[in-house]
């Protein structure tokens, strides 16, 4: 097994959750278990409706938001990753219950993709069919 660079991990034991910087052969173990590839979700479904991170352009500005998904203390956005196709550059915010999920990435450039973290129901990326 080997890694590939800003995959995520998690430990389904403890919850914790990693991000490879450095793809390596070695496989990632928490809690004396291998952690589970979290693979990218895409779904135009309702489900995917609310979670799908989409890109936004108001007052001369872009924005990285997830629309129609709660903010409530059991069911949140934890964080939207923003990342350039060749994964050369990363920019990344986390969230917190009531939070708006939502930030400017005017700064990001043109090349690059959103995902975003439920803490339901998991990783998941913009719809591939807009």
């Amino acid at each position: 097994m080997s890694t590939e660079k800003l995959q995520l991990y998690k430990c389904h034991i403890c919850g914790n959750m990693v991000q490879v910087i450095q793809p390596g052969a070695g496989e990632l173990v928490c809690c004396g278990e291998a952690m589970e590839l979290l693979n990218i979700q895409h779904d135009s479904s309702e489900m995917g409706e609310k979670h799908a991170p989409k890109i936004d352009f108001r007052e001369n500005k872009k924005f990285v938001q997830v629309i129609s998904h709660p903010m409530a203390m059991e069911h949140y956005i934890q964080f939207i990753e923003v990342y350039k196709k060749d994964k050369s550059e990363l920019h990344l915010k986390y969230f917190q219950p009531n939070d708006v999920p939502e930030f400017d990435i005017s700064y990001a450039g043109d090349d690059i993709e959103a995902i975003e973290h439920c803490n339901i129901h998991g990783l998941w990326g913009e719809d591939k069919n807009d």
